[in-house]
């Protein structure tokens, strides 16, 4: 008899033990914060008549889609697009992260950063006029977790800013 009552009372402690590591599991993926899209103005630089949005959203581990959205391009021009280290209107020249090229006002890419790398320092999304003609820059936005003010190149009445979706 007793050996049946002990062989209970283990198999008890021992499934209250699984269901409590389980829920401990769900808690610890309950606390870690998920990261936010964020929304990147892009100011019309050099008089291009081009602006717009990038929305940089969370992509897995250590990725973050990039989708640019300009108004006022040309039609049927590739436009390379790239994130620099620094700030706008003068980034490093040196492109940081390739993005597909804007086409018709529209680029979706997928950059290997996590968004928290993104936001975390100074970086700025550029669009260049064309590929023969790469030194121009017609939009620019400034990534930061603050976005902060910038005076665009051509366009010092423009104000670049950040901000975090609430999605």
């Amino acid at each position: 008899m007793k050996l049946p009552l002990v062989a209970t009372i283990a198999c008890g402690i021992a499934l209250g033990g699984l269901a409590f590591a389980q829920d401990k599991d769900k808690t610890e993926k309950k606390k870690k914060p998920a990261a936010k899209a964020v929304t990147v103005r892009l100011a019309e630089q050099n008089k291009s008549g081009q602006s717009g949005r990038a929305r940089l959203t969370p992509a897995g581990e250590g990725k973050t889609k990039v989708e640019i959205n300009l108004k006022g391009g040309a039609k049927g021009v590739a436009q390379p697009a790239h994130i620099h280290d620094g700030s706008c209107p003068n980034p490093d020249p040196k492109p940081r992260y390739p993005l597909q090229d804007v086409t018709d006002g529209k680029s979706t890419s997928e950059v290997a950063a996590d968004i928290k790398t993104l936001t975390a320092g100074k970086m700025a999304i550029n669009v260049h006029k064309s590929k023969e003609d790469i030194k121009t820059y017609v939009a620019c936005g400034n990534i930061g977790k603050a976005g902060g003010q910038a005076k665009a190149k051509g366009d010092s009445s423009k104000k670049m800013e950040t901000k975090k979706d609430k999605s």
